[in-house]
């Protein structure tokens, strides 16, 4: 039973994990607050689950979704450089739009995949001509190619001149300006981006749980920082490279921890949400606490040193 609580655990820690990167993009990246995240991921199902039951082929599917993510990242992106809209509300008003929307993409609140064509279904009986290849594992080798896939994709990404411009657009705009560069432009992009993955993963979740439902993306905002700040807790700020690797890593941890806690009953599925929540709150007050601690710790030796100069007098 633990076996395949791990299993699964880890599976969906590296497709969530994709949802992840996205959230990393914005809020460590490009450093705003991006909302969109809860529109953006019911969209990348929507899409993909409306068109797999109209016949389309997954993988169009899958690339369309992607294609939708990015766009309204592009929306939120331009409410906020062009319509000079706060980056937090240009993503409240993006991802509630967004419900109506996947709404009217559905047709309805939920669209079940059963018997329908998945990527998942397809590389499968692929794999099942393949004697002795242990299908068990089939998603948890499917979703490690393709969350490293788009990791090192990311990574090779932000260490080009664009991706140095999208980095510097984060840390220091008005130096990046100074140079020429176009930051409304850097964000726009960066927020496509973020929200292409988003989607992207929102395709492949709807296809691996066999459906899709309107309201699939609540919460899918705390998820991903949850996600981001577990690996940056564990391995700190570092290169690129061991950055979006953290991210993965915090999603599997996240999801694993869920499903123990879930698992041993210590809490209701229904708990969820607000489990995510205090993980978020402990992970992003820890600090504040360590800088108290510390310098109430200082402050004590520093009393304790007067002390023992006085006694020697």
């Amino acid at each position: 039973m633990w076996q395949n609580i791990l299993l699964k655990s880890i599976e969906q820690g590296l497709v969530f994990g994709i949802m992840a990167l996205g959230v990393f993009i914005t809020f460590k990246i490009l450093k705003c607050s991006d909302l969109t995240v809860d529109g953006s991921f019911p969209l990348g199902a929507a899409v993909a689950a409306s068109l797999i039951v109209g016949g389309c082929n997954p993988f169009f599917a899958t690339f369309i979704a992607l294609l939708s993510g990015a766009i309204a990242g592009l929306i939120t992106g331009i409410l906020n450089t062009k319509a000079k809209i706060s980056d937090l509300l240009s993503g409240i008003l993006t991802m509630t739009s967004l419900y109506s929307i996947n709404l009217r993409i559905m047709g309805k609140p939920n669209i079940p995949l059963l018997n329908k064509p998945t990527i998942f279904s397809i590389v499968e009986s692929t794999l099942e001509k393949i004697p002795g290849f242990p299908l068990k594992y089939m998603y948890l080798i499917l979703f490690l190619i393709i969350a490293f896939g788009v990791k090192f994709l990311l990574d090779a990404l932000l260490n080009t001149q664009l991706g140095f411009a999208l980095r510097a657009t984060g840390d220091n705009p008005q130096m990046i300006r100074s140079q020429g560069v176009n930051t409304n432009l850097t964000k726009v992009m960066g927020l496509s981006l973020s929200n292409a993955l988003i989607s992207f993963a929102g395709a492949l979740v709807a296809q691996y749980q066999g459906f899709a439902d309107v309201s699939m993306g609540i919460g899918t905002i705390i998820a991903g920082l949850a996600s981001v700040i577990i690996g940056n807790a564990l391995f700190g700020e570092r290169s690129i490279f061991i950055s979006t690797a953290a991210v993965l890593f915090g999603s599997i941890i996240y999801r694993s921890s869920i499903s123990l806690v879930l698992s041993l009953r210590l809490a209701q599925a229904s708990d969820l949400k607000l489990l995510t929540s205090i993980v978020v709150i402990i992970a992003l007050t820890a600090p504040e606490f360590q800088k108290v601690l510390n310098k109430n710790s200082k402050g004590g030796c520093k009393h304790a040193g007067v002390e023992k100069h006085i006694k020697n007098l």
